[in-house]
């Protein structure tokens, strides 16, 4: 254990990215938002929209003044555009419930919109310090090759995984230093597709390498199919308002997607979600 903990953190104060909200500078909720942006979706789209959405909205206070709509239009292309909503939910209610600065207790952020047990244990444990596991999906793959042997995890975390995370924790402040670093070590080494096992810190007591890195024979993993989907057809419709001054008439949403049973499903999936609002006679808008 020891010899995990040493090798991983000293990897880690090596070759770890330079991002921003590791930054010891970073707030509570410079690190919340990082959390919501890099859920599905890879750093270097982050960056650019991190760093714009923080300059616009540096408190929680500033988001929850605004609109939304305006939460959504910021987004950008970041994908599954929700997780904006629940930003804007979560910034609101840390405004009300918590005088506008966020919450330290894992109970507490697990309450606010759009946090699950994953974003609480994250901002705890990288905000504040905390002794959490922090499960992701580079995390996950990390400790199923090192302790299990085996290529890939099960498709949804298992009670198992959780408690082995748990003891695998260092006490006291090392614990959220390791968490960051076996994220990074799959983010950067220990990849899904091509594991670069030369370069692991690790690697001699990874029992995934030592039964001759075998290939995956689980559960099919979900696939990233995303051409001609119902999210894709959602994207462009939401591109359109989020580049317009105005409300839209439903005629520009029909040229940015043809196929109309498709298109109509998807307006009103994005109206049931509050990512779009009805405004007039076949008229939409941000909300």
């Amino acid at each position: 254990m020891t010899q995990l903990h040493d090798r991983i953190a000293g990897w880690y104060d090596e070759h770890a990215r330079d991002l921003p909200w590791r930054d010891p500078s970073a707030s509570p909720w410079a690190v919340m938002v990082s959390e919501f942006m890099l859920q599905q979706t890879p750093v270097a789209r982050v960056l650019p929209v991190y760093e714009e959405w923080m300059l616009r909205w540096p408190r929680p206070a500033d988001l929850a003044a605004e609109s939304s709509g305006e939460a959504v239009r910021a987004w950008g292309r970041l994908g599954y555009p929700r997780r904006a909503l629940r930003l804007h939910q979560a910034a609101t209610a840390i405004v009300d419930q918590h005088d506008g600065e966020v919450p330290a207790s894992f109970d507490e952020l697990r309450a606010l919109p759009g946090i699950g047990d994953y974003t609480a244990a994250a901002v705890a444990s990288f905000a504040f310090g905390q002794r959490h596991a922090v499960l992701d999906t580079n995390v996950r793959r990390v400790l199923a090759r090192l302790m299990d042997g085996v290529e890939h995890p099960p498709p949804s975390p298992t009670k198992a995984e959780r408690e082995r995370a748990g003891r695998l924790l260092p006490e006291g402040p090392a614990a959220p230093r390791w968490s960051v670093g076996v994220m990074e070590l799959g983010a950067l080494v220990c990849t899904a597709t091509s594991p670069v096992c030369g370069r692991c810190p690790v690697a001699d007591l990874c029992a995934w390498r030592a039964a001759g890195s075998p290939p995956y024979d689980g559960p099919p993993r979900r696939g990233q199919t995303y051409a001609g989907t119902d999210r894709q057809c959602r994207g462009r419709l939401l591109a359109v308002l989020r580049e317009a001054d105005g409300p839209v008439h439903v005629s520009r949403l029909e040229a940015a997607w043809t196929i109309e049973d498709q298109r109509r499903r998807c307006i009103d999936s994005l109206v049931e979600d509050g990512l779009v609002a009805p405004v007039a006679e076949r008229m939409y808008a941000l909300p």
